[in-house]
């Protein structure tokens, strides 16, 4: 990354297309926060964060009276995803978020995924999650959306991530109520994280 880069917040609404065109799953998680990447003024990749789908997640993360802490890196996506672009959006990124919060994220290994810009940046792995299936909702809806319980969908194992963000008191506090048991790290063989479609974004302007 030689040029000049930086991460800066951004609304919502300009993740989307990278979050529909770019993303594998081309589906719209819940944002509470976005970010995005710039190479000198261009927008060259974004990360958002938002409240996990599953409200049994939050509360076995650190227990159900850490449940309001936590919070899934839910999308991350950028142009070219050359070295190190990655880690430095989600490290830099996590700097802007307010303290204390529970990050998760997942690695999907149905896409090839391991998970090795979380490991980059420091977060845990706490496991891998089972193969399963649930409520098929339709194409780019969650499963929580579903209505017919016959029809079904398959989902991937996906590998577990999670960081504490915090000060020194507030790690120590959230990492003894920590309910999962950290492991090594993954490793394998990566693909792609996109679609390979190129975004077109406004430059930033001063």
């Amino acid at each position: 990354m030689g040029k000049f880069v930086k991460v800066l917040p951004i609304k919502s609404e300009e993740a989307t297309p990278w979050i529909l065109k770019k993303h594998y799953a081309k589906r719209l998680p819940s944002i509470s926060y976005a970010f995005g990447l710039y190479e000198d003024n261009d927008l060259i990749g974004i990360v958002t964060f938002g409240m996990p789908a599953s409200n049994a997640l939050c509360e076995g993360v650190c227990g159900v009276e850490n449940k309001h802490l936590v919070i899934e890196l839910n999308r991350l996506c950028l142009q070219d995803n050359t070295k190190n672009q990655a880690s430095f959006l989600v490290a830099n990124a996590i700097k802007l978020l307010p303290k204390p919060m529970v990050i998760v994220s997942y690695a999907d290994t149905a896409q090839g995924h391991i998970g090795y810009v979380y490991q980059a940046t420091n977060f845990m792995f706490t496991g891998t999650t089972k193969e399963r299936t649930d409520m098929d909702a339709g194409e780019g809806k969650h499963s929580r959306h579903g209505t017919d319980p016959s029809v079904r969908k398959f989902r991937s194992a996906k590998h577990r991530y999670i960081f504490i963000h915090g000060n020194k008191y507030q790690k120590k506090k959230l990492k003894d109520a920590l309910r999962y048991k950290e492991e090594p790290y993954p490793k394998g063989e990566i693909r792609r994280y996109d679609s390979g479609t190129r975004v077109i974004t406004q430059q930033l302007l001063f």
